[in-house]
């Protein structure tokens, strides 16, 4: 159960030193409980608290991490049953299969499309982030060898498919210092696939033929103190493995019911032979509410959506996506070039620099941060006025870049173009378009 502010306040040190970023042990307790800050942020909490409060301020469904360094995958973590009472945590990844049952040719067409099919968009790059190897051959220096490829090939993160622990030990030996998670334990080899999962210190799936045998599971590998568990009820038929989702997330997050208290792994690839409706059941479990989704194949037509669905449902409501502050050169600009500005909300951003580039007229663009809100947004707030943006100009140093002194505005703040004029001295203000779509147009008629 999770503590109060008050009971986490009185475990803290009470130094009020200010170091975790809030002025008072209080605050930050309050903020603790809230789940808007983490205990790693006061340095000076006990050992014992610590314990105590790491323990209590664990999320009902256990953080997973498979894979290590920079492009290491977390999966659970969740606190919520829908985004818009707080937010999602951890998005989904998305693997691509591969089996020892495949020819070398088709092997190495995955692998480049892997490598390839990625897409930048608002300012992040979206592609898949795991290969799920299968052991279909039944020999283990075929699965080693082709695990052993693929990781040479990638560095996706890895998960190892085999009921068989000596197929899984097998191929565990080709890529243990990537930390693969390991597909799956089963009613008839826990113990060893648990054994496998202790000695390398490696996630393990379970599969059960249904919840109450995946419960079962679960139980026995937290009791052999192996806590690093992902999901699979099971179900490969659509109703069913959604409404097992629904079930594990929601016993989990309303009944605190530990043994279901993990993030899970879905199979769309088992689910159906047709590529588009694979997609589609795929896109089901982005929103509801698989942490690992398995296709049979990379196809940009079905994958880009998928990616676009996941990064839209698991960005922070609260909080709008936004473009890093700073200049942004547009089609090689010169000395002559126009100068725009805009706001840093992203969707701004990529239709304001998506026209310029249209245009075909080099551009300098400047981003200003003004919380990741539109430019119309922003005014309204007080943040994308004179006495703010003026200052920001200075600072960018755009002038160096440019023989003009001639600042594009958007024509939704026309009415800040006179305190800009006060505000930068010797600088020509220009009303640009109200809509983006006019920009291509507007940076026709310019001279500098």
């Amino acid at each position: 159960m999770a503590l109060t502010g008050i009971v986490i306040f009185k475990l803290l040190p009470k130094t009020n030193c200010g170091e975790c970023g809030v002025p008072t042990c209080l605050a930050f307790a309050m903020n603790l409980a809230a789940g808007k800050v983490e205990l790693a942020a006061c340095p000076y909490v006990s050992e014992e608290a610590k314990a105590r409060l790491e323990e209590a301020s664990a999320p009902p469904i256990r953080l997973v991490t498979i894979g290590v360094g920079a492009r290491a995958l977390k999966i659970g973590g969740e606190t919520v049953m829908f985004r818009h009472e707080k937010r999602f945590e951890n998005p989904p990844g998305l693997a691509i299969l591969f089996s020892d049952a495949m020819d070398e040719a088709e092997v190495n067409a995955r692998l480049e499309r892997l490598g390839q099919l990625q897409y930048e968009r608002v300012g992040l790059k979206l592609r898949p982030e795991l290969v799920a190897i299968k052991a279909e051959s039944g020999n283990a220096e075929k699965f080693a060898a082709l695990v052993n490829k693929v990781k040479q090939g990638t560095d996706a993160n890895i998960i190892l498919m085999s009921d068989n622990p000596d197929l899984l030990a097998a191929g565990l030996k080709a890529c243990a210092d990537r930390k693969p998670l390991l597909y799956a334990a089963t009613k008839d080899n826990v113990e060893q696939v648990a054994n496998l999962a202790k000695e390398s210190s490696c996630p393990v799936a379970v599969k059960g033929s249904n919840l109450e045998e995946v419960i079962q599971l679960t139980t026995k590998l937290t009791a052999a103190k192996v806590n690093d568990i992902v999901i699979d009820s099971g179900s490969r038929a659509l109703r069913q493995a959604f409404q097992d989702q629904i079930v594990i997330r929601s016993a989990a997050l309303t009944k605190k019911f530990r043994p279901l208290g993990f993030p899970t792994i879905v199979f769309p690839c088992e689910m159906t032979r047709d590529p588009m409706k694979e997609a589609v059941i795929a896109s089901v479990f982005v929103a509801k509410y698989g942490g690992i989704i398995v296709l049979s194949n990379l196809q940009g037509e079905s994958l880009f959506p998928l990616l676009v669905e996941r990064m839209n449902i698991y960005t922070d409501p609260q909080r709008p996506l936004a473009t890093t502050e700073g200049i942004y050169e547009i089609g090689g600009p010169n000395e002559n070039s126009p100068v725009l500005i805009t706001t840093n909300f992203s969707l701004t951003y990529f239709l304001v620099s998506g026209e310029i580039e249209s245009s075909r007229v080099p551009c300098y663009l400047l981003v200003m941060n003004t919380d990741g809100l539109s430019v119309m947004t922003s005014w309204a707030a007080g943040k994308f006025v004179a006495d703010a943006i003026a200052p920001f100009v200075k600072k960018t140093g755009i002038w160096d870049k440019v023989k003009h002194k001639k600042l594009v505005i958007p024509g939704y703040i026309a009415a800040e173009s006179g305190g800009l004029e006060e505000e930068l001295a010797g600088c020509e203000i220009l009303i640009g378009p109200r809509e983006s779509a006019h920009i291509p147009a507007y940076l026709k008629t310019w001279k500098p």
